[in-house]
């Protein structure tokens, strides 16, 4: 299975990574950091160093603190946010169990779950297709909730169900479809294209 250490050697920045990624919005200083992720200080402060002046970390000194948090003006914000998503929580436990939960075609997260951030009350926050087996997900996903504090949203069809849906221009699917995503299983295109009708 694809990890973050694949693209990157310091395993100490992964994990900082992950840290910052699982809380987008969150501001953090050394030895948070430090204590959060279980590494050495000055390895840390190396890795906030080298983040910092290649942009995708920015800082704040409040009081007698200096702060950091994700710049999501990086240039490269989306394609980290991407990956960090299949590598860790959620994304890494459905990619590991793929074969126990079914063997699911398509697994997209929308963009605001992926950020965390608040989504509509009719909002989904993930989306499965394929021959899904409840049982097996269920506890995965009520993992998450706990560590997320609150309820995910998620839909499941089978390719059958969602190709006609897709191809009848169903509202909710096509609710879906318009927002932000990111694929944890599946190729984007094959997931959005519109087949031809017969």
């Amino acid at each position: 299975m694809a990890k973050l250490t694949d693209f990157m050697i310091s395993k100490v920045r992964v994990k900082m990574l992950e840290l910052f990624f699982k809380n987008p919005g969150e501001l953090y200083y050394v030895r948070q950091i430090t204590r959060l992720i279980d590494e050495e200080i000055n390895a840390v402060r190396r890795e906030l160093d080298r983040m910092n002046q290649t942009g995708i970390l920015s800082s704040e000194k409040r009081g007698n603190r200096l702060y950091y948090y994700l710049n999501k003006k990086y240039d490269f914000y989306s394609e980290l946010l991407r990956l960090v998503a299949k590598s860790s929580g959620l994304g890494k436990a459905i990619k590991k169990k793929r074969k126990d939960i079914g063997n699911p075609k398509f697994v997209m997260f929308s963009s605001k779950f992926a950020q965390r951030r608040l989504r509509g009350r009719d909002e989904v926050d993930i989306l499965l297709v394929g021959n899904i087996k409840l049982q097996q997900l269920e506890p995965l996903v009520k993992a998450e909730e706990k560590i997320r504090g609150h309820e995910i949203n998620f839909t499941v069809m089978t390719i059958e169900e969602y190709d006609f849906r897709k191809a009848r221009r169903d509202p909710f699917v096509n609710e879906i479809l318009s927002g932000g995503r990111i694929m944890i299983i599946g190729d984007e295109d094959a997931l959005v294209e519109k087949k031809p009708e017969v």
